[in-house]
């Protein structure tokens, strides 16, 4: 699974290295802005992943595989509707995200030319969300990496091909995603023949109408919509207050994000194994494998945030210089490096205990908690520390993301102690 993650930021830095060789930064800041819209759009439904990993982990753990295959289908039509929405609402999403975010004239206008290609994506990537969290929730972690292997790759030669040798730039990174998506669709499902040629169970079109099961999937994913809704305004916020400080500073923060997001994304490797792990051991009832489960994610994935650490302060201005051969955003984003190499050990707590929460389907108090960490520590430390401008910026999130892994820490030790909560 860490090899899955990390090739989703690897695809970011290249799609900030092919526009941060052109000429002017406008590119590279339409890049991140339009990233940023559809961190919104796509991230924002990201629980069409992680509410299918811990239903399906729970079905595989209680041996039922009609259900299992149940918890696909479901996730796959939830996905399809939500895309078709996407698509029709598009011209008003896309103003209210400009005129919120606030970019420069010249940004605006590349990055409409990103935006009204990449929203035809939404159908293709909603359902890998979908494909992967179900092979997720499974214990087959081959395949999400077979479907993401397939996407990036893809993705990443036709950055190349359409930005770099045709020269279509922000337009042609969107482009090459659409298709990309595309192609990850088509292995995803052939991966998911193959998995149930051999698993007993069947198919059930009337788990479509089962307004009980139905029921069930929609409170996890809504409470986690909104907590990942709560998430990506975090994102957003920085983008938005980066935009508002200048188009050197937006790059500049575009190319620091490309680390934490790296970073964020090996270590969900571990808490996409919790997710599985936690979620069958529930599913069997079993308090020991789930404990046992637990203290291993937390040790192992902070044993890699220290190496990450350690990577980002030897190696961060040579990969920064990689990322931009713009002078000035080069230097701005050295300037904030060391938030950049704090964040990793900070961070990894609120990172393994979603996954830890998600197997348990414990959405309701990951939302919560989310919420509070967002509008509660976030946001108020930015507006006590905004005259520090962009240190102030990066002190306010290295709060967030302590915040986070604290809260649900306490909360968890909380659950545990009460007898029939989480097992027996």
């Amino acid at each position: 699974m860490i090899v899955t993650n990390v090739t989703v930021p690897l695809l970011g830095m290249v799609d900030t290295a092919v526009v941060g060789h052109l000429e002017e930064p406008s590119y590279l800041g339409a890049v991140a802005v339009g990233a940023t819209i559809f961190s919104f759009l796509f991230m924002g439904l990201n629980f069409l992943r992680m509410g299918t990993t811990g239903l399906a982990a729970q079905a595989l753990g209680s041996g039922d595989f009609s259900k299992v295959r149940n918890v696909l289908g479901q996730a796959v039509a939830i996905a399809l509707a939500l895309a078709a929405i996407l698509i029709v609402l598009q011209k008003p999403i896309g103003q209210l995200a400009f005129y919120l975010l606030e970019p420069s004239p010249e940004v605006v206008r590349h990055g409409w030319t990103y935006f009204s290609i990449r929203i035809w994506s939404g159908p293709a990537t909603l359902v890998n969300y979908a494909i992967i969290g179900w092979f997720i929730g499974m214990q087959n972690t081959r395949a999400p990496l077979i479907i993401m292997l397939t996407i990036n790759v893809i993705n990443i030669l036709l950055d190349v091909v359409l930005v770099s040798v045709m020269g279509f730039a922000a337009g042609g990174v969107a482009a090459a995603s659409v298709t990309a998506e595309l192609a990850g669709v088509a292995t995803g499902a052939l991966l998911v023949r193959h998995t149930l040629s051999d698993s007993p169970g069947h198919w059930q079109p009337s788990a479509l109408r089962d307004l009980a099961s139905l029921r069930r999937l929609f409170e996890v994913n809504a409470n986690i919509f909104v907590r990942t809704l709560a998430l990506m305004f975090s994102f957003g916020f920085i983008t938005a207050v980066s935009a508002r400080q200048g188009t050197v500073l937006l790059a500049a923060n575009a190319v620091l994000l490309n680390f934490q997001t790296f970073m964020a994304y090996a270590l969900d490797g571990f808490a996409n194994a919790a997710e599985a792990l936690v979620g069958k051991t529930i599913g069997a009832r079993n308090r020991e494998d789930f404990d046992r489960t637990v203290t291993l994610t937390l040790k192992m994935s902070l044993a890699v945030a220290v190496f990450f650490s350690l990577a980002w302060w030897l190696g961060g201005p040579l990969l920064i210089g990689v990322l931009t051969g713009i002078e000035e955003v080069r230097a701005a984003a050295i300037n904030y490096l060391p938030w950049i190499i704090a964040l990793p050990v900070i961070s990894v707590w609120s990172f393994t205990y979603d996954g830890i929460y998600v197997g348990a389907t414990l959405s309701r108090e990951m939302r919560n908690m989310m919420l509070l960490s967002t509008f509660g520590v976030f946001v108020p430390v930015w507006f006590v520390f905004s005259f520090l401008g962009n240190h102030g910026l990066w002190l306010a999130f290295t709060c967030f993301m302590a915040a986070r892994g604290l809260t649900m820490f306490v909360l968890l030790e909380m659950l545990r102690r009460q007898p029939g909560r989480l097992l027996p």
